[in-house]
């Protein structure tokens, strides 16, 4: 039984498993999109979106934790120039899988993934806007203007009567 198991293993070892999705990986932040079978392209939207995520900010400590994973620097530079300068302004969703039906030969459900900001023909080609930051209770800075905008009316008014 695989009560709470949420990781796809897809019948490999530890080691085996990271080895293949670090090179689906280094594949996916090259070519932009790949044609793999649907587990695999769902075990590697789960692996990948933190690492695209971390390239958002470029740090030193962000590029080597990426490059812990990943381990092919090219692929490192390529994620944190192109890839992350189109992400910038999406808060999550970096991927997207599209189902191509099955392959001949074993049956198997095949399936494109692809960077969502690459696509010109869903995307337009135009980058996401920077995300909008909001708060349930308002800014401070919002507030203040009020207050000040509140109290200069009663001023005028106290001004008057005298």
């Amino acid at each position: 039984m695989r009560h709470g198991d949420k990781i796809k293993n897809l019948s490999r070892t530890a080691s085996h498993r990271k080895a293949l999705l670090a090179n689906l990986a280094i594949e996916l932040i090259t070519h932009k999109r790949i044609v793999t079978t649907l587990t695999k392209a769902k075990a590697l939207r789960t692996w990948i979106e933190p690492l695209i995520t971390k390239s958002k900010s470029n740090t030193t400590h962000s590029r080597r934790m990426v490059f812990s994973h990943l381990q092919h620097k090219d692929a490192v530079t390529e994620l944190f120039s192109a890839v992350a300068e189109k992400v910038a302004g999406r808060p999550g969703g970096y991927t997207r899988i599209i189902k191509l039906g099955i392959r001949v030969g074993d049956n198997a459900e095949k399936a494109m993934i692809e960077l969502v900001d690459f696509n010109d023909i869903y995307g337009k080609g135009e980058a996401a806007a920077p995300a909008k930051k909001t708060r349930r209770a308002g800014s401070k800075k919002s507030a203040s203007a009020k207050a000040a905008a509140d109290e200069a009316p009663a001023a005028e008014e106290t001004k008057a009567a005298e």
